[in-house]
């Protein structure tokens, strides 16, 4: 049982209860973490607008992104982010192995792709980047994708820590 069950649309604020329906595919049911996140009204817009902001305007490409969050994940063992995430590793172009691969040794990937989950790993352990991995990414990516890709590993990692603490299945 979760320690923060989904709350009913009458357990809910209007407002909440509105931006919880709006996000909520046709047929299906509403996101598990933002259904939660709606019992703190005022964190819910806010927060929509920022995953929003990183989710669908980044620079970095979508694959990027998703190996990101994986290993965010994957570092934190939220399986609730692993599967989700995995979907949308899928859609974004990675296969099966892959997307198994990004629990495994970076060095099953390689160029950027082994320093994005090496820069991740080290986030997560010592909460910065060394210089060895900074500069493999810097001769990558530009300023802006240097910027994104540390708030994706972020992102990704205190969702995680939502769901494992919340229990959100």
């Amino acid at each position: 049982m979760s320690r923060l069950p989904v709350p009913s649309g009458d357990e809910l604020r209007a407002d909440a209860a509105a931006l919880v329906a709006a996000i909520t595919p046709p047929g299906g049911s509403a996101p598990a973490t933002m259904a939660v996140l709606a019992r703190q009204p005022e964190l819910l817009s806010p927060f929509l607008g920022w995953a929003a902001a990183l989710a669908l305007n980044g620079v970095l490409p979508k694959r990027h992104h998703e190996l990101l969050a994986l290993r965010a994940a994957h570092n934190c063992r939220s399986r609730f982010e692993w599967v989700e995430h995995a979907e949308y590793a899928r859609a974004a172009g990675l296969t099966d192995a892959e997307i198994d691969g990004v629990a495994g040794s970076p060095e099953a990937f390689s160029g950027v792709e082994r320093a994005l989950l090496a820069a991740a790993d080290e986030l997560h352990t010592t909460s910065t980047v060394s210089d060895a991995v900074w500069s493999e990414l810097a001769g990558h990516y530009e300023p802006p994708a240097l910027v994104e890709l540390l708030f994706v590993v972020g992102q990704y990692t205190m969702l995680s820590w939502f769901t494992n603490a919340a229990e959100i299945a």
